[in-house]
């Protein structure tokens, strides 16, 4: 086993996000597209006398304090999943590059990437399906920031396709660094158990249909989200622009990555306050 293991939490993109209702159980029926970005927080891990994190980046500061962390429920996930046998002490040092509460995963990414870390260090080898149950329990899109593969992901976020021959697009992401709590953007559907909302995607090879069915909730909850949505189409050589998730990130997906560089930098040097990175969503 290495002495320090590395993962990498990639952001997650949902392309589209269709609601389709709220189930008997209290979670919301998911359709979605999901891709990841080549960038992400950093996470190492190494054996220690006790466990502890430490967080540095320029996303440091908005992070709850470290016992209300998702990466430290993660840890009593996993020991809980143990069923009594102590887990390896492990110090923790994460690189915070993500905005938090941001729609691409960054909390979720970062519990998915020490699910990985800890099941390794402690030589736990859960089944696919197990694997997903314990993602579960920390959100619904730690199953799909788990795997860290393009697929459609639906029900709660536990049934999981991988899309076959998926072509990496180029692409935007901005955030006007507002938080929007993916719970809020939720409730404010409105929706009670047993309740059905809109219907399901369409297909893979028609962007025009895809929606983000959070994108009315999101825009009320954070109003510069219309502004970031509106930068974006005014980008020469875009393709498709939409919200990820919950908000407040939005993305545009361009017809190659010299037209995602340009938009990126004409973005960046016109909304300087703006979180905004040229990506490759794969």
């Amino acid at each position: 086993m290495a002495a320090v293991i590395t993962e990498f939490a990639r952001a997650k993109v949902n392309l589209a996000l269709h609601v389709l209702g709220r189930r008997a159980d209290g979670y919301h029926e998911l359709d979605s597209f999901v891709a990841f970005a080549d960038f992400g927080d950093r996470l190492t891990f190494e054996p220690a006398d006790h466990f502890a994190i430490a967080v540095s980046g320029p996303f440091a500061g908005d992070l709850p304090p470290s016992a209300e962390n998702i990466v430290c429920k993660a840890w009593a996930v996993v020991a809980g999943y143990a069923s009594g046998r102590p887990l390896r002490p492990l110090r923790i040092r994460l690189e915070k590059n993500l905005p938090v509460a941001s729609g691409i995963g960054s909390g979720s990414a970062d519990a998915a990437a020490t699910l990985r870390a800890l099941l390794r260090f402690n030589r736990l080898t859960p089944s696919r399906d197990e694997s997903i149950d314990l993602a579960l329990k920390l959100g619904a899109d730690v199953p799909v920031c788990f795997f860290q593969q393009s697929c459609r992901m639906q029900g709660a976020g536990e049934r999981l396709t991988p899309l076959e021959n998926f072509q990496p697009l180029p692409a935007v992401l901005v955030n006007p660094r507002i938080a929007v709590p993916t719970a809020a953007g939720f409730q404010a559907l409105g929706l009670k158990p047993g309740d059905s909302y809109r219907v399901p995607i369409a297909g893979v090879n028609d962007p025009a249909s895809w929606r983000n069915d959070l994108t009315a909730s999101a825009l009320a909850l954070a109003p510069p989200i219309a502004d970031v949505l509106a930068a974006l189409e005014s980008q020469a050589g875009l393709r498709l622009a939409r919200m990820s998730g919950s908000g407040a990130t939005c993305f545009g997906l361009f017809e190659d990555a010299a037209a995602a560089a340009r938009a990126a930098a004409r973005l960046a040097a016109d909304h300087p306050r703006w979180w905004v990175k040229p990506a490759r969503l794969g």
